[in-house]
């Protein structure tokens, strides 16, 4: 029953309605060759292959990677900037871009972006979240402890962390280390 309610209502794919999904799934979203594969491989297990030769789908993938369709680097970069301007850490966007697929070496320049922005990343969690310099009112022990968690589920270090926590409502914080 399962395997039915599974099954779209599309014909079994051959290798050119295949290469359509792929294509229409490129040009709809950014992505990585790990989600496109994920993808083609679930339109395959719903509606199945109609060819004798079994499905490539890696050397489709890898056709649309050097035709520029898919750059891993370019989405890696592009979630670590978004994931930055929202305030997260380095351990955070790193669990993003594993998350994508994406592989080491294309994830370099994300992170090194990660490394030169964490002040401002930090500073923007902080505001955000009205802790430390950015509060209205200084926090009790146990606020300051909660707050010191949801800065390192945010990705950041326990030391940029500690220094917005522990700040007090107005005070100035030097991005010196």
């Amino acid at each position: 029953m399962r395997g039915e309610a599974l099954k779209n209502s599309g014909r079994p794919l051959d290798h050119d309605s295949l290469q359509e999904l792929a294509l229409r799934y490129v040009t709809r979203y950014a992505t990585t060759r790990h989600k496109l594969k994920s993808y083609l491989f679930r339109k395959l297990r719903e509606r199945e292959w109609s060819e004798d030769r079994p499905a490539d789908v890696e050397t489709m993938v890898e056709r649309f990677a050097e035709l520029g369709y898919i750059d891993d680097a370019l989405f890696a970069k592009n979630r670590a900037t978004a994931l930055i301007n929202r305030g997260y850490g380095k351990r955070r966007v790193t669990q993003a871009l594993y998350q994508a697929g994406i592989a080491e070496g294309d994830d370099r320049e994300a992170l090194d972006l990660s490394d030169e922005k964490k002040w401002d990343a930090a500073r923007t969690y902080a505001r955000k979240k009205s802790i430390g310099p950015f509060a209205q009112e200084p926090a009790d022990q146990d606020k300051c402890r909660k707050q010191l968690q949801a800065f390192l589920r945010a990705g950041h270090d326990f030391d940029m962390a500690r220094r917005f926590v522990f700040a007090k409502p107005g005070e100035q914080i030097d991005a010196e280390m």
